[in-house]
Order: C-alpha cells, then structure tokens, then sequence
C-alpha cells in the first residue's frame, strides 16, 4: 500500500477565490457562524431552543436547570467551534477568536475532574455513564469535540482546547479495550475513531491510534455488545425506535472486514468507514483497505443517488436494498453526505485514484450546497429529488420532507456540519504527496506550497462549473530559498469522469502542448513534469463538459422511463417557479439538444438550461373525474432547469429531478 497519513495541504496555505464557491464560503464567518451563535444561546425567536451554552453552564455549576435537547446536543457546540477554527485559517480574527476562547473555557470549567465531557450524562444521568453505548453517543459527541479541538489547534497554535479533550481522551483509552476491567464495547454512533486518529496525527500520541482501531476491531466481534446491554438495562429508551433493536443498523452486525454491502444508519456508516481508511492507511493494513473497497463499490454504484446523497430510508435514516432509490420519500441527510464526501477523500488520497474525487465533487456541488439557503439561515436536513408540498404532511410517510428550509432542528447536527464542511473547503482542492501537486477540484484558489525546501505560489482561476476553462500557474515564492532540487515537479490533474477532450498546455497563452514525453495519464490524473529548477509555469486546462440528459440503471425501479439532466458535476432540476404546478405531468425527448445559457440574475447567477417538452393537459379532465378511458392530449412547453443545489431558493412549489421521457 503506497499511503500517506495526510496529504491535503494545510487549510492557512489556501485561500479560495472561486465564485461559485465563494457565495456560499463568504458567508460562513460574516452570517452562518454569529447565527448558529445566536441559536447556540437561544436568542432567536421563531427557532427550535439550542439550550446548548445553557447546558455547559449548568454542568459547570454556573447555571441552574435541566438539561435539554438531544442526548448529544454538545456536538451542536463542538462542530461549531470546529467551524471557527476552519474560518480562522483563513484570517485571524481577533473577536471570533476571544468568543472561541471563552467558549473553550465553560467546557473546560464543565469537564469533570477525571476528564468526561458530557453535559446529557454530567446532568441528567450522573451515575448511567457507559452504560448505554447503543443509544447514548457519548463516545459520538466526544469524538466531535476532539475534531473541533484539532482544528482549532492548528490554526490558531493555541493548546488550551487540545489539552482539554486529550484528558478526555485519555479517559475513553482508559476506559475501553481488552484487559481486565474495561468496558469490551464500542460506540453505538461511530464518529470517535476517525477523530482519535486526527488527534494521534497532531500530538503524535499512538495510543489514540490504537484506541481507534480497538473501535473497529472490536465492532460486530462474538456476542454483539449492544444487545448484551439491552438484557442488563433497566430503564426506558431514550429513542423507542429502537426496540427489537437491528445491529445492521449500527453497522455491529459482523466484523468490519466481513462487510460487504452498506447497511444501517447512513451516517454512522461513513463515519466508520472513514475511520477504517484512515487505520488502514496508518496501520497498512491491506485487509481493511479492501473492506473499504468492498463498501465503497456496494454504496456508490448500488446504493447512491445521482445527487451524491445516501441513506433511501425514512425510517431509521438508513440504506435498504441495492437499486432502491425512491425520489420523493428518500432521507439522503446532509451529513451522510459530508460523510460519504470525507471518506472519498481518503480513499482518493491513500490511493491517488481520480474516481473517489469524482463522487466526492457530485456530493459537494449537489447535496451539501442544496443543503444550505443561499442566505446562510435555513437549512434542509432532508434532500428529496422530488418535491409536491401539498403532500408533505406531519404523520404520513412524508413528515420528513420539507418544501421549504427550516431555520433549525430539534436534532441539529446538519447545520453546524454543512458550516464546517464549506469552512475546510480547501482541503478537497489538492493532495501533496512529496514534490508530486494533486489538483482534485478546479476550484479557483491561491496556494502555498513547500518543495523540497523552497515555497511556490500556485494559483488556479477560472469560472467552473459555468465555463471548462482553467488557468493554473506554479511560480517559485520570491522569499523562497534557493534549495537544489532533486527530483522533478509532478503536477497532476484530475481528468473528470465526465470531461471530453481533456487538453492541457502551457505558455503565457496555452500555445504549446504538452509532449507525450513529459506527460502520462495514471488512475484518472494526467501526471506532467515540470523541469528541476522551474521558476514559473502557466498551464491551461480545458475540457467539454456540455449539458446532457442521464439515465439511471434500469434497475433502479424508481427511475425507470425517466431522465434527468447534469452538466459537469452539476445535477438539474425543473421547479414550480420556472416551469408551473404538475411537474409529473410534464415528459420531456432525451434526444433533444439541450440549450445552455447564463442568467446573471437568477440565483446569484447560474447556468440554466432550456428544453423542450410535452405537459398533460388537464382542462380535458373533470375534476370530479378519478378515472377514465380518455386518452391523454399534450401541449408543446418550453422548459427551464435550474441546478439541482440552488433549488427552494425563490418560491415554495414543487421540485423534480427526474422527468418521465
């Protein structure tokens, strides 16, 4: 296995101009982190109450109450505060940065003397603490706070957060493993073994490595631990949906390297499988890195949506079945998403292979962006492909289908997850692995780079996904060392699965080709080698990437006669607001040719796409009238799509991604 730990090049070294992205980034410290802020405190009127400040307070004695919210209500605070220290990468900022410090300081003051965090157990239940793994997400929620604690250690310097959790995570060492008189469990909401192993890669401490893979190891091994809880426990269940409790819920079914298929919560899922690739790379451990192989091929060509979203089930958030992929029931949450996009990440890095970053990008540009309002103040937990509002109603089998994003949730955890997730954006963008430069997203960027002991500035500016024009120049830093350099720079580009004709030259205007001699094309990057000594290098890279029609597998029961469109990574959909009510009522000819077109006024600006269709004319029909023996009539329509991620961004109505050809 030919591994590196972490090779993303370190989020203050980035700086993203790209104005796609950047409509969504630039709101992350001005608007999306002082909101979530405010709703942590309960300032908001009109919100579902946080309570979550509150509950510090409370557990640090400075408060008096009960505790309320989620049994893991903490990691509403804790992915904020990740959040910060993303933004804070970017720029100080001495303000936000006093605010993190103070709020570092109450979870301080409520950590418990021999190091637990938890304000639900603190609280509520002081003596119930590790009894209740299946249900209680102690080891979740710490597993959130040791990411925010990283991230806010390596862009601030600051250890004070750090040596916090770390007495924490000591505790969990501790307390879980193999020997006599630890608990022989794991977690009943995997999340701490992927953030153990970023907290050995920064402290340098093996010990959180090897607890990581006690985690895994143990999972789904002999007697399942959570059903053994289940037979001594007392007390009621906090979440009743769990009684006859399903182990391929929690993934604890069998061993980790006997899975095959994506099972059970679809988050908990790509949580674990993240962490089994983080292990597998730092362990070199061939055997679980073919498990990720095994899961990562069952979910991505059986079992995900064409937005890049998992987890089809309503119930339970979970995958069902190979091909079952229904459009207007489906869950798809938001963090399975961000899940499924940081697992594609390692296994891209571990084994520098174009394809995972291909769905990674279809995860990020669809599902996570539809996620977000384009205000940065309401948010969708749920990301149906198909939308009729009337029929969204509490206590059928569509409750959980909003029309409209919902300024917070009870269980929040997608929010401040999308915030982090936009904030750490620039660790997608490249892989450095020794003097070879990775471009995974032709995301507009400036970047700093260590060579061989000098620095080179690179940047990279276009216009995508509207325009498949990149200029990308590699220039070595004027305060850069003059340090002799053995080996060549390898720049590697990410050849998109969808891109036609992929040309890269060089020169100030792209007028010369690259030689076969100094270019290859390995697992879906054109590998380019730059000579030793180079002082600047502009490169232009192009591509077709044209709107087109897609069709899903004919398996896929739910898609069947159906098509919808995609141009680059960008999935389109039709809405009421464009297109007017009934879109089922409405097919389209797949063999038309689609007309693109940018609208500068239309969602902050966007490509749209015009098309030709036939709509059911329903004033032929009686309203009275059910059924009939009438043939259908059709109109002619003209169409407009709009991408799939903007959608619910102007006026309530229906949304459809897939139309009946």
């Amino acid at each position: 296995m030919k591994k590196h730990a972490n090779s993303s090049i370190p989020l203050k070294d980035i700086k993203i101009t790209d104005g796609f992205w950047n409509k969504y980034i630039h709101l992350v410290k001005d608007v999306i982190i002082p909101y979530q802020w405010e709703i942590l405190n309960d300032r908001l009127e009109d919100v579902e109450t946080s309570h979550c400040i509150e509950n510090f307070k409370i557990a640090a004695g400075e408060s008096e109450g009960e505790f309320q919210g989620a049994v893991f209500q903490d990691t509403d605070v804790a992915k904020w505060l990740e959040a910060v220290g993303f933004a804070l990468s970017y720029g100080r900022d001495a303000q936000l940065e006093k605010l993190a410090d103070e709020t570092i300081e109450l979870i301080g003051r409520a950590q418990q003397p021999d190091g637990y965090i938890n304000t639900y157990f603190t609280i509520k239940e002081p003596g119930a603490r590790w009894t209740n793994l299946m249900e209680g997400h102690e080891l979740y929620t710490a597993g959130h706070m040791i990411e925010a604690a990283v991230a806010y250690y390596e862009s601030t310097g600051k250890r004070r957060f750090l040596d916090i959790v770390s007495r924490f995570a000591d505790l969990i060492c501790d307390t879980f493993g193999n020997r006599q008189g630890q608990i022989h469990g794991y977690p009943g909401h995997q999340e701490i073994e992927l953030a153990l192993v970023k907290l050995y890669r920064v402290t340098g401490n093996r010990r959180y490595l090897e607890q990581a893979k006690y985690f895994i190891d143990a999972r789904g091994v002999g007697e399942n631990y959570f059903l053994k809880e289940v037979k001594q426990r007392k007390h009621k269940l906090i979440f009743p949906e769990f009684d006859n409790y399903d182990t391929k819920y929690s993934q604890s079914d069998k061993p980790v390297r006997k899975q095959t298929t994506a099972e059970g919560h679809a988050v908990r899922a790509n949580y674990m499988y993240t962490a089994m690739a983080d292990i597998a790379c730092e362990c070199d451990d061939d055997e679980l890195l073919e498990a990720c192989d095994r899961l990562w091929d069952n979910m991505v060509h059986k079992r995900m949506y064409i937005t890049g979203s998992v987890g089809s089930s309503g119930i339970l958030e979970r995958f069902t079945t190979d091909y079952d992929l229904p459009n207007d029931c489906n869950y798809s949450e938001t963090c399975a998403t961000i899940a499924l996009a940081m697992f594609g990440k390692r296994m891209a890095d571990i084994k520098k292979d174009a394809s995972y970053m291909d769905v990674v990008e279809r995860a990020l540009y669809n599902t996570l962006l539809s996620g977000i309002a384009m205000d940065g103040k309401s948010f969708f937990y749920v990301n149906p492909l198909e939308v009729w509002p009337a029929n969204c109603i509490p206590r059928t089998s569509k409750e959980h289908v909003k029309p409209v994003r919902q300024k917070w949730f009870g269980v929040a955890c997608c929010p401040p997850n999308i915030t982090r997730t936009l904030a750490s954006l620039g660790q997608y963008v490249y892989f450095q692995e020794d003097n070879e430069i990775y471009v995974n997203l032709y995301v507009a960027n400036d970047t700093r780079v260590a060579i061989d002991g000098n620095e080179y500035d690179i940047s990279m500016k276009g216009n995508f996904p509207w325009e498949n024009h990149m200029t990308f120049s590699i220039t070595k830093a004027k305060n850069s060392n003059d340090t002799p350099s053995d080996d060549d720079i390898v720049l590697a580009f990410r050849i998109p699965g969808y891109a036609k004709n992929f040309v890269v030259t060089y020169g100030n205007n792209g007028e010369k080709h690259i030689s076969d001699v100094d270019k290859c094309i390995e697992k879906g990057y054109m590998k380019i080698n730059l000579p030793k000594g180079c002082e600047e290098n502009t490169f232009e890279i192009t591509f077709d990437a044209p709107a087109v029609f897609v069709h899903a597998n004919p398996k896929v029961r739910a898609d069947a006669g159906k098509t919808a469109i995609m141009k680059g990574p960008l999935v389109y959909c039709i809405e009421e607001v464009d297109n007017g009510a009934n879109l089922s009522a409405i097919k389209v000819d797949p063999c038309q040719q689609l007309e693109e077109h940018y609208e500068a006024d239309v969602l902050g600006g966007s490509s749209v796409i015009g098309l030709k269709g036939k709509r059911c004319i329903e004033s032929a029909w009686d309203d009275d009238c059910l059924y009939a023996v009438n043939q259908p009539r059709y109109e002619d329509v003209q169409l407009k799509a709009v991408p799939y991620c903007y959608w619910g961004n102007r006026k309530t109505g229906e949304m459809q991604v897939w139309m009946r050809e």
